[in-house]
């Protein structure tokens, strides 16, 4: 008996045809967001590479410390609130080395943290001709090899082994000479080139070069107006930005523990803050993780001018850290590009349906789906689904299927020409009471 699938009725054996389908179910889903990304001088790790690192992952093999260490300050900010960083080391730097006989020991990278590292070589108490071979970090252990000759020594996280010939006992060999390399602002270009093909929420600079947030700030507008990559950056100080792309951090924060961050170094939780958000959240009132105050307070009026500046400040609030308001620099408001778009939150849910709309289009329509009558109403109806989802979440309002979206033959046959109408939700800011007392 002839079987099989059917595209049209044109079989000519007899037999049973049958097509298994899913029942029809929306492909896109609302993108997660919670990526943040930086570049940073550091002690230890790869150099021009973009390194991926999970919140709550172990980052001593890659970053030389323990989240908690001090080094590791501006990593740990970002990572209250964002769930990835895609990071990237700028300096390079000098290996730190030593040599014991006919041994040679080089750091697996350049920085000062390879001058913590000290190889200790113990004859095997179990057979003399062996010996143990402990690599040892701070005083602790990280890596441990039992052999009889220096060529059978395998590299590890943290060091190479070189040489020939048999080994010598040595109670503890401290590497030296490590260096971390000075940053140009050329680094911070290779950085920005490095990584524009990768996929993340918000950038932080942490930096107060004006020459470095000018590159920064274009760079962003150029992804979000000319590539269509909504992203945003967070930057110290740059209200001259006037972009909706671009956070400016005003001030700094005390953590409990008595660590003042300034402004420069608080971008790192804002951007990791920024990522993390839903699309219907608001870093309005938002506390700062494990902050008791702010590095520098203002008055009331001057918190007014700096929120009409477009800053985005910390204020103090019953031994607290909080964000005043979530806003970018913003400032220059058009009949066509309103003050809405100078809410962070605002344009998490625009940035969202731009990004979202894009992924689900290229990953199940463009090239696979017929630009007919059936087509084009497929495609509306994972838009009207994608943006029933949003108001779902309360991150649109008054959304209307019916009327709200347009899908039509485009002026090429290959085209389609679409139009959506949205009214993102923003949170409740200011409450005006009157109370009446009789």
């Amino acid at each position: 008996m002839a079987g099989g699938t059917w595209l049209t009725q044109n079989k000519v054996r007899p037999g049973v045809y049958i097509n298994f389908e899913t029942e029809p179910k929306p492909l896109g889903t609302v993108g997660d967001r919670g990526i943040v990304t930086m570049a940073l001088p550091l002690s230890w790790g790869a150099t021009k590479e973009v390194i991926t690192i999970q919140a709550g992952e172990n980052l001593k093999n890659v970053l030389g410390y323990d989240i908690t260490d001090p080094e590791m300050l501006l990593v740990r900010e970002s990572l209250k609130r964002a769930k990835t960083i895609l990071l990237y080391r700028l300096n390079g730097g000098t290996k730190a080395s030593a040599t014991h006989g006919e041994l040679t020991v080089t750091a697996k990278y350049g920085g000062i943290r390879g001058n913590d590292i000290s190889i200790v070589v113990q004859e095997n108490i179990d057979d003399e001709t062996k010996f143990d071979v402990q690599t040892l970090v701070d005083g602790a252990e990280v890596d441990l090899q039992t052999v009889t000759a220096i060529s059978e020594l395998q590299q590890n996280n943290w060091v190479t082994f070189n040489g020939t010939g048999n080994l010598e006992g040595t109670a503890g060999l401290p590497l030296v000479g490590g260096l971390d390399g000075l940053v140009t602002n050329g680094d911070h270009t290779d950085y920005l080139e490095a990584i524009e093909v990768y996929e993340f929420n918000t950038m932080a600079l942490v930096s107060k070069d004006a020459v470095l947030k000018g590159l920064y700030t274009s760079f962003v507008k150029r992804l979000r107006d000319d590539e269509g990559f909504k992203i945003q950056v967070v930057v110290e100080n740059y209200p001259i930005a006037d972009h909706e792309g671009v956070i400016s951090v005003k001030n700094g924060v005390i953590l409990a523990d008595g660590t003042e961050l300034n402004a420069e170094q608080a971008v790192a939780w804002v951007a990791g803050a920024t990522a993390g958000a839903n699309v219907n959240q608001s870093l309005t009132y938002q506390v700062y993780d494990d902050a008791v105050d702010v590095s520098e307070r203002y008055t009331n009026s001057q918190i007014v001018n700096a929120l009409k500046n477009g800053e985005f400040i910390f204020t103090h609030r019953q031994g607290r850290a909080v964000v005043e308001q979530d806003i970018n620099t913003l400032t220059s408001f058009t009949p066509k590009h309103g003050k809405a778009f100078a809410k962070n939150r605002v344009i998490r849910v625009i940035d969202s349906i731009n990004n979202d709309f894009q992924r689900i289009f290229e990953s199940f329509y463009i090239g696979k789906v017929d630009n007919n009558a059936d087509g084009r109403n497929l495609l509306k109806g994972e838009c009207i689904n994608y943006m029933e989802t949003l108001q779902g979440i309360n991150a649109i309002q008054n959304f209307d299927g019916a009327q709200d979206i347009l899908v039509e033959q485009g002026n090429e046959i290959d085209s389609v020409y679409s139009e959506v109408y949205v009214q993102p939700v923003d949170s409740i800011e200011k409450i005006y009471m009157k109370v009446e007392v009789k």
